[in-house]
């Protein structure tokens, strides 16, 4: 499967991506806003890249990752996971700090919407972000998505800092 935007190709988020995944999710400048990440390991990365290839073979996956490729170089991911029964998808994305500011992560996520709406049928989304993190929150809302509400509770894994989160949405 693959997904084609003027600049992008998206692709099933697979081991033939270990290396550059290693290279953007294990980097503490490059995920220093996220939950899950940077990944503690390349053992870890490995483990999550067979993770997302067997979610691609499941008849009804729980969520689905590409990776984002940029003239021949995987540059990033971008996901949706399905919740409330399938009728709600949240965004997930990361790309490689090197290609940062570009657009990228709106095209992608954009594409991913018209597989999702053609494939399963969705059409209400959210997304959540660290409060401080601008980049997500104008990808968020480049994306046409509205602020719902900002709460606290949220823990970035490499701070031990509580912080706070907001979350948008969008119905298409």
């Amino acid at each position: 499967m693959e997904l084609k935007t003027e600049r992008l190709v998206l692709e099933p988020l697979a081991l033939k991506h270990y290396e550059t995944t290693v290279e953007y999710s294990t980097d503490p400048d490059n995920a220093k806003m996220m939950c899950f990440l940077p990944c503690d390991s390349e053992k870890e990365v490995y483990d999550y890249l067979l993770k997302c290839e067997k979610q691609w073979k499941k008849k009804t996956p729980e969520y689905l990752e590409m990776a984002v490729v940029l003239d021949g170089v995987h540059i990033g991911a971008v996901s949706v996971e399905f919740l409330e029964n399938n009728s709600v998808g949240e965004f997930g994305w990361i790309i490689n700090k090197k290609y940062w500011g570009n657009g990228y992560t709106v095209e992608a996520v954009k594409a991913l919407v018209g597989y999702c709406k053609d494939k399963h049928d969705l059409t209400h989304y959210i997304a959540h972000a660290d409060s401080q993190n601008h980049a997500s929150i104008r990808t968020m809302e480049k994306l046409g998505m509205k602020f719902v509400k900002q709460y606290g509770g949220r823990k970035n894994r490499i701070s031990d800092e509580i912080r706070e989160e907001v979350l948008y949405e969008i119905y298409l």
